[in-house]
């Protein structure tokens, strides 16, 4: 009995001791499993968490977009206009002010390669072949990259793009648009540095389907194209309106200068208008102008030489024998200073203006400037204006030069350009999208012949003024449609001095679906 007792004893003791260690391991398992339930319960929570935060927050974005693009007219930002002045506020720079509190959404597609440009000419003819890469990048859904400013030309300006242009603000207000780079991929750059990236000069005047027959399988082909000659490479017209938008789109919004340049050309602008109206005069008589046109009207013979000579320097020139008195006639040359003088007074401007001589060096220097400084004694220049401290960034960069001059002839009260090159072409289709600001288009065939008859005693001041005026009437850069002459591109409008269908009363932002 004993021995049972004792052996049941310890057949309990050994029992509880196991049952004990059972519940011991049992209470662990369950600890376990309530702290990983805890666990998992507190990482769905977090992930619900962080789910909705981004929920909630993109959605945040695209009201605040969806509100960007379809507030009232009248808070819409875009597009820009140019410096107004009649406002209180005090001068300071446009990029530090809030132009575009909210970005537009970026444009998801497929991209169908990279594009990479490579501009050729001045300031306003590389700012018009900028619209058109990106409206073709836009149009054959391309990655464009951050377009190369010509550095070869005779201007030799060494400026880069984000030197002239804001590249953030050009980067970021198309981002509805297209996808903009400044610079390949770094797989890509390494893909191509042993190789050599396809290179072409598209045709000239093409006609969108050009580029999606012709130049679209390039890139299909190669991925990365680099076009390396881009003026007038796109119609003026029968494009999609949605082209012609973007292109207005990129020129009167997305292309604005640096804040450097647009603080200079606000005070240059303050300083004329604290003096009264101004006027002024895209005087393009400057070396290069004569010397690639052949024209040497009121040049002496060593200067003809010299021209002659610097014409035959450069071989994408022309080289050929011109015949200056000939193509003088023919209104193709640009008006020397002594014919724009007698323009002037002819047209009836007040001698007492102020005019500012929007131009580089004037080939002659005074001598030439003689006449018209003595018919209008308030010639003022930026060179005159500002201080050498001023300019010093500028110097030697004549792209940023230019883009002062574009600034200040865009808020002149009248502009008159001497000669139809790319500055003046381009700034008369501004003016005209700033709401038709006066502009004289002088009728240089007529003008030259009327100079000469005045010259050669044939008409006197009076009929000669009369006849000058009556010609240039309805010469002021008011609205008109765009000339379309069908198979003869070069003899139609441009399209960036008459963007017509840009000059409407937008609704709401250019854009396409």
């Amino acid at each position: 009995m004993c021995k049972m007792k004792e052996s049941d004893q310890k057949c309990n003791n050994s029992c509880d001791w196991k049952m004990g260690f059972r519940f011991s391991d049992e209470e662990k398992v369950e600890k376990l499993k309530n702290s990983i339930s805890i666990s998992r319960s507190r990482m769905k929570l977090w992930m619900t968490r962080a789910i909705t935060t981004v929920l909630l927050w993109t959605c945040f974005v695209h009201l605040m977009a969806l509100g960007e693009l379809w507030r009232p007219k009248l808070f819409i930002t875009w597009p820009s206009r140019c410096f107004h002045f009649d406002s209180p506020m005090p001068l300071q720079s446009s990029s530090s002010l809030p132009y575009n509190v909210f970005l537009p959404p970026k444009r998801i597609y497929r991209n169908n390669g990279y594009l990479m440009v490579s501009c050729n000419g001045g300031l306003n003819q590389m700012r018009a072949a900028i619209c058109d890469m990106v409206a073709i990048a836009r149009y054959l859904n391309l990655t464009l990259i951050v377009p190369n400013l010509d550095k070869t030309s005779f201007w030799a300006d060494p400026s880069d793009f984000e030197d002239v242009f804001d590249i953030d603000h050009f980067v970021l207000s198309l981002r509805d648009e297209v996808r903009i780079l400044r610079k390949l991929p770094l797989r890509l750059e390494r893909r191509f540095e042993s190789k050599t990236i396809y290179s072409l000069s598209p045709i000239s005047w093409s006609n969108i389907s050009y580029y999606h027959n012709q130049i679209l399988p390039l890139f299909q082909k190669y991925k990365v194209v680099h076009l390396n000659k881009t003026d007038a490479r796109l119609a003026n017209n029968r494009l999609p309106i949605e082209l012609q938008k973007l292109r207005c789109r990129v020129n009167f919004n997305a292309l604005r200068f640096t804040s450097r340049i647009e603080e200079l050309g606000r005070k240059v602008v303050q300083m004329l208008r604290n003096k009264g109206p101004f006027l002024v005069l895209h005087l393009r008589y400057e070396m290069d102008m004569l010397a690639f046109s052949g024209c040497t009207r009121g040049c002496n013979n060593d200067e003809v030489d010299e021209l002659t000579r610097m014409r035959y320097a450069y071989p994408w020139w022309k080289e050929k024998v011109i015949d200056s008195e000939l193509k003088r006639k023919e209104g193709l040359c640009p008006l020397t200073p002594e014919e724009t003088s007698l323009v002037l007074s002819a047209l009836g401007i007040d001698p007492n203006v102020q005019i500012y001589i929007a131009s580089g060096e004037i080939y002659g220097g005074d001598r030439r400037m003689e006449s018209l400084a003595s018919a209008f004694p308030n010639l003022v220049r930026k060179e005159t204006l500002l201080k050498p401290s001023d300019l010093r960034f500028f110097q030697n960069h004549s792209s940023q030069m230019a883009a002062l001059d574009y600034l200040v002839s865009l808020e002149s009260d009248i502009f008159v350009p001497t000669y139809d090159g790319n500055m003046a072409k381009v700034v008369e289709g501004h003016r005209r999208f700033l709401g038709y600001k006066k502009t004289i288009l002088l009728d240089r065939k007529l003008v030259v012949s009327l100079i000469d008859q005045y010259d050669n005693g044939l008409l006197g001041w009076d009929e000669f003024s009369s006849a000058m005026k009556e010609a240039h009437s309805n010469r002021d850069g008011s609205s008109k449609k765009r000339v379309v002459i069908p198979d003869r591109p070069k003899e139609e409008d441009y399209f960036y001095t008459n963007p017509h269908e840009c000059l409407e009363a937008w609704e709401e932002p250019l854009r396409s679906s």
